[in-house]
């Protein structure tokens, strides 16, 4: 009769067990490189949306310059609305018009004072009018607000992918696609707003629109 040794024994065993380990153990593998793929191709998704956006926008908007009446243009660029003028571009007894820190201030002062019809014509003449890589896209920011807080979210949207489109350097770009986030949310649709949160996490970090985005995303949990 044959007989195996303990050691004959265990070693058989091994020879059995172990292959079926190292294929699971290739399994296990796989699927983590796999969804590691499955989590890269998303980000570069949401990289690929955000671009998308702001294209569009600048697209829409070269349309709707290309099609203006080129006289009104000329008209608009050298007579200013009276009503406006007399209220925001002038002192009171002097003809010097006011310089765009001015104008700004009145704007933001008629914010404060939740005077949006004013602060939103101001604001929007400062964006038709001057070019100041400071003050522009901040009256981008704040058009985007007033609209945002009266419920018109997609003109609030458009300002926002204005300022990330034609100034993606500037301090308030996370902060808007943030509130792009909040957009999606209001309107109902989560993902998207998840995404975009996800989105300034991932590619702003250390800016304070990362935690508040963070903290949007656990709300909605």
């Amino acid at each position: 009769m044959l007989r195996i040794s303990f050691n004959q024994y265990l070693s058989l065993i091994l020879s059995v067990i172990f292959p079926i380990f190292l294929i699971a153990q290739d399994r296990s593998t796989e699927s983590d490189i796999l969804f590691l793929k499955i989590q890269e191709l998303e980000m570069e998704m949401a990289n690929l949306r955000n671009e998308l956006e702001a294209q569009d926008y600048l697209i829409q908007k070269l349309i709707k310059e290309s099609v203006q009446d080129e006289q009104l243009e000329s008209k608009e660029s050298e007579v200013f609305d009276s009503s406006i003028a007399d209220e925001v571009y002038r002192f009171d007894g002097i003809n010097d018009s006011k310089s765009i820190e001015e104008i700004y201030d009145e704007a933001i002062k008629s914010l404060a004072n939740e005077d949006y019809v004013a602060a939103k014509k101001l604001f929007s003449f400062l964006i038709d009018n001057f070019t100041d890589p400071e003050k522009l896209p901040l009256s981008l920011f704040w058009l985007g607000e007033i609209e945002f807080s009266e419920f018109n979210y997609d003109k609030s949207k458009d300002h926002y992918i204005e300022l990330i489109s034609s100034y993606e350097n500037h301090w308030r770009v996370p902060l808007a696609h943030k509130k792009i986030g909040d957009i999606f949310l209001k309107k109902g649709d989560i993902k998207m707003a998840k995404e975009k949160y996800q989105y300034v996490i991932r590619e702003f970090p250390n800016n304070p629109a990362s935690s508040m985005s963070l903290q949007s995303i656990e709300d909605m949990e």
